[in-house]
């Protein structure tokens, strides 16, 4: 598979990170090469096992040493599903205090098309700086998909539509 049709996926601590190889399987099908990167609050969430055998890739959730080679191909998109509240709040503020928010206002800053699914509480999905940054952060490109009911993430078929069409 060609190196551009790398997608990272990234999940943060919420219900739906549970399904993430549900995701895992449709992108593949539809011709992306699958990273995985967790919060590390998502971890126990997932069996990073068994997801890294599906994507050929290591799960990853924390960074690096410096001096260590990187583990995962670049990549030519991210989704983040499910995106929580204080992951979409932490990425408007440029805050990049984990693996997961670092790769996301890194890519962001670079161009990379983005596509966020936030899943957050209904109360929480009424904060008015939640409303603002998720409006900040269309406002910079990321494409924002939400669902029926805009606290629930919108469903995978949804998310994987918001993509382009991976490079062959």
């Amino acid at each position: 598979m060609s190196r551009s049709a790398v997608l990272y996926h990234l999940i943060c601590a919420g219900p739906p990170a549970a399904d993430a190889e549900t995701f895992i399987r449709l992108a593949q099908s539809a011709g992306w090469d699958v990273c995985l990167i967790a919060s590390p609050a998502a971890v126990p969430f997932v069996d990073a096992g068994r997801l890294a055998d599906l994507t050929g890739h290591p799960v990853r959730s924390g960074y690096k040493a410096p001096d260590d080679p990187d583990v995962l191909p670049a990549a030519a998109a991210m989704v983040v599903a499910p995106a929580t509240f204080n992951t979409v709040n932490k990425v408007a503020a440029g805050i990049a205090d984990t693996l997961v928010t670092s790769l996301i206002c890194e890519y962001l800053a670079l161009g990379v098309p983005l596509v966020m699914a936030p899943n957050v509480g209904s109360a929480l999905g009424r904060h008015p700086a939640y409303r603002d940054n998720l409006d900040r952060l269309r406002g910079w490109g990321a494409r924002i998909v939400v669902g029926p009911d805009p606290t629930a993430m919108a469903g995978w078929p949804a998310v994987l539509d918001a993509l382009p069409v991976p490079a062959a």
